[in-house]
């Protein structure tokens, strides 16, 4: 029996897929396309205009950021499933467990990382 070495770093990208899928849903908000169904942002009247396009404005930042975390998640769980996790896009060489723990969406190792 094979024991996946990145266990644990799957386990947190899924739970991190998840809280952000909830978030999108509870907006209405596909998280593979700009679609919105539903963008509810209380507007009791003009006083509060402002207000509720400025709200407006930070839920779609945050929708938008949740959608490119999903994508990447879903592009590093992909990795995984393919055996090419954990190797750098770049030159190819493994990309150390320890940077991987830290930042589990790493493509690259340190040393292309810094030079891109």
């Amino acid at each position: 029996m094979t024991t996946d070495p990145f266990a644990g770093v799957r386990a947190t990208l899924e739970e991190e897929r998840s809280q952000h899928m909830e978030l999108l849903t509870q907006h209405g908000a596909d998280p593979y396309s700009d679609e919105i169904r539903s963008l509810d942002v209380g507007n009791d009247g003009f006083a509060d205009a402002g207000q509720a396009t400025e709200e407006r404005a930070e839920l779609l930042v945050q929708i938008d950021s949740a959608r490119g975390r999903v994508r990447d998640i879903d592009e590093a769980l992909k990795r995984m499933d393919e055996g090419s996790y954990g190797v750098c896009v770049s030159c190819g060489k493994e990309i150390p467990a320890g940077r991987l723990e830290i930042r589990p969406l790493s493509v690259k190792c340190v040393d292309c990382a810094s030079t891109s």
